[in-house]
């Protein structure tokens, strides 16, 4: 087979930007969601994944994330990378990924089951990507949005990410010392900012 100069040039261009894509660069589903080795393939009932997440000592997360989000993106590509976000996530964490605008079924904690899309709109759910953490225990005929402990919307920074899934890990929505989520936060930057 007899290659042109042009098909030189153009199979040569094809494994240089192949080369020149980061090694990190986040995997793509067929659904265009960027996947994460920690990322559970289930069958989308949350009960089950609550029942599951507990049966391996883990909490449950949801990430709600959409095909084409750039902020989604900056989280596969920024910070879940980092061994100290995703090393904590993955040994503390059942996640599961639903797409807010998905035709594939999954079932609430109500027991109601219905397409990706109409449960995100059902559950107020506007931006991608947000992250839904619930406690260990849901009420019979609860959704999802009232049952979460906490709801983290949007991109945020290593530290700021890392430390939501710790503040939900060790149960410091419970604590009654007035400490919420944005103090716990601005100890833990000091903290670290002074070591």
């Amino acid at each position: 087979m007899k290659l042109t100069k042009r098909g030189l040039l153009a199979a040569g261009l094809a494994v240089g930007l192949n080369a020149a894509l980061p090694a990190w660069a986040a995997e793509i589903g067929d659904d265009g969601l960027h996947k994460e080795p920690w990322m559970r393939d289930t069958f989308k009932d949350l009960r089950e994944d609550l029942a599951e997440a507990n049966a391996e000592g883990k909490r449950l997360a949801v990430m709600v994330e959409q095909r084409g989000c750039i902020y989604c993106k900056k989280m596969h590509e920024e910070i879940y990378p980092d061994p100290w976000v995703s090393d904590y996530i993955s040994e503390n964490f059942f996640v599961v990924q639903l797409n807010l605008h998905g035709n594939d079924s999954a079932t609430d904690f109500d027991g109601e089951e219905m397409e990706q899309s109409a449960m995100m709109r059902k559950w107020g759910i506007l931006f991608t990507p947000t992250v839904l953490f619930f406690p260990e225990e849901v009420p019979e005929g609860v959704p999802a949005p009232q049952a979460a402990v906490a709801m983290m919307p949007g991109a945020f920074g290593k530290q700021t990410t890392y430390d939501m899934f710790v503040w939900v890990n060790e149960k410091r929505y419970l604590l009654d010392n007035g400490e919420d989520f944005q103090r716990y936060h601005a100890r833990k930057i000091s903290e670290r900012n002074n070591q």
